[in-house]
């Protein structure tokens, strides 16, 4: 008589893991509904309406000298560390990842085509928190005893809430560890590795060793080296995979009036089995969206800001603006099309053995559904793999990889204010402190290409919502200074400084 395996701790861990993620999402737990609404998501969504009232609809009356100031943005005006443009390219490198191809095509899973909807509401009031982030991370920023700029919203808490705030700063760097070594290494890492698989038949061990050794050369040299690195790389690779994805929706255009039906009916209706998709309620269709739309632009979260804050200018509004362009590059366009073609482009997909027209009512599963839309686009093959595949696989490799890059140096930004509490902290221990974490980070790369992804993504769920929350709470708190920057007062609010022995100089 065989013996079953006992469970791996993986295995052990996924449903109390998965029942924590769905209430903090969904309000279930076992799959039955314990509250009627989601929670994270509905103080996601109603923080971004304050803001979007609070601004007066800025982000969508802007959105014009946004793109404008885009290329205004490769000039220095002010100090700081790299261009505007620069510090845009290392936060979108910090969002544009995973997300945009296995996340949206994970939403559509969940919550079916009704998420999308979701996901560009999460966007749009996401702007309006991108705003606020990046016009704070410039009004409140440190300076070493070097003259080397930093901050993010644990500087904002200091500097604009105060000392008695700094056990919300220190909370929210916590979150952003977590979240760093999961969201923005493991989760990451197992894409690569997946993708490198896929690619060229590279074990995943194998995989993620060489994007460890490759992202520890360009991370050693600190936030300079990652900001010329993204500045260089992602607007080639977004402008690349938008055009692929533009044919490859025009290549399928007749059934665009049909997607969007799906995408607008399933937002408001409850949706149907088709295919592989098992349907969906208009809650499920809420949570997906929301919660996959926060993992690929991060408004709100809290990361983008710690980018923002380097950028060269001395003008709140101007980089509060090149933040909520981030999250509508992210989201409205590069997700849009990834949903796009994986709702539209028709092909020889199946279904426990019968016949379906898309990749997500088939027998696939996260990136395996973009890859297999995009295949069906461009089926003609090079090297004995579809172009689409290609395309869609060498995508998610750089976007991946860049992913890694910043937020490396997010969580190094985090552990060094930690460090920056304790009595005599100086700046050759950052340093040493910079270096650990470095190292720790491509470790982290190489364990994490090898885990199972279910549970990876269900963490990534949580220690997300463990960054939202403190950096919401500040953000609200110092909503006043935000409407007032965005008014063109670069000095709103009050300046929580002191002359300190240790770094950063202001407190």
């Amino acid at each position: 008589m065989a013996t079953s395996q006992p469970a791996t701790l993986d295995e052990r861990l996924l449903g109390p893991v998965t029942n924590v993620a769905d209430f903090i999402w969904g309000g279930t737990w076992d799959g039955a509904a314990v509250i009627p609404f989601p929670p994270l998501a509905i103080i996601l969504l109603g923080a971004g309406l304050w803001f979007m009232i609070g601004l007066r609809a800025y982000p969508i009356t802007n959105l014009g000298a946004a793109v404008k100031g885009l290329f205004a943005g490769r000039k220095s005006k002010g100090a700081g560390e790299i261009s505007p443009f620069a510090a845009l390219s290392t936060a979108l490198s910090g969002q544009v990842g995973t997300g945009n191809l296995a996340g949206v095509a994970t939403a559509i899973a969940l919550g079916g085509p009704g998420a999308i909807f979701w996901m560009w509401i999460t966007a749009l009031f996401g702007m309006a928190l991108a705003f606020a982030e990046g016009a704070l991370a410039i009004r409140y920023r440190e300076t070493t005893s070097e003259g080397t700029y930093r901050g993010g919203p644990m500087s904002y808490i200091m500097m604009g809430l105060g000392p008695k705030w700094t056990w919300l700063a220190i909370f929210f760097c916590i979150g952003t560890l977590i979240s760093g070594l999961v969201t923005g290494n493991a989760i990451q890492a197992n894409a690569v590795a997946d993708g490198l698989n896929e690619l060229f038949g590279i074990e995943e061990w194998l995989g993620g060793l060489i994007v460890a050794i490759l992202v520890f050369i360009v991370i050693i040299g600190g936030i300079k080296s990652i900001g010329n690195v993204a500045e260089k790389v992602v607007p080639f690779m977004a402008a690349t995979y938008i055009v692929m994805a533009i044919i490859a929706i025009l290549l399928n255009i007749q059934d665009i009036p049909e997607t969007f039906s799906r995408i607008f009916g399933g937002a408001f209706n409850a949706q149907s089995a088709s295919g592989g998709f098992v349907g969906a309620a208009v809650i499920l269709a809420i949570r997906a969206g929301v919660a996959r739309g926060l993992f690929s632009n991060e408004a709100g979260q809290g990361s983008t800001p710690i980018a923002h804050a380097v950028a060269q200018t001395d003008d709140p509004q101007f980089q509060g603006r090149m933040a909520m362009l981030g999250t509508f590059i992210d989201t409205i366009v590069i997700c849009t099309m990834t949903a796009l073609v994986i709702l539209t482009v028709e092909g020889d997909f199946t279904h426990a053995g019968s016949a379906v027209k898309h990749a997500w009512q088939a027998d696939l599963d996260g990136f395996a559904v973009t890859s297999g839309a995009f295949a069906a686009a461009f089926p003609f093959e090079i090297g004995a793999i579809p172009l689409g595949t290609l395309v869609a696989s060498v995508a998610l490799l750089l976007f991946v990889f860049t992913t890694l890059l910043t937020w490396s140096y997010y969580g190094e930004r985090a552990i060094t204010f930690i460090y920056d509490r304790i009595p005599g902290s100086n700046l050759k221990g950052e340093k040493v402190l910079h270096m650990a974490w470095r190292v720790l980070w491509c470790v982290g790369i190489f364990v994490g290409a090898s885990r199972e992804s279910d549970l990876i993504w269900r963490m990534g769920d949580i220690a997300n919502a463990v960054m939202v929350v403190p950096n919401l709470l500040a953000l609200v708190l110092l909503s006043g200074v935000v409407f007032a920057l965005a008014r063109g007062d670069k000095t709103a609010g009050k300046n929580y400084t002191a002359d300190t022995p240790e770094e950063p100089e202001e407190y």
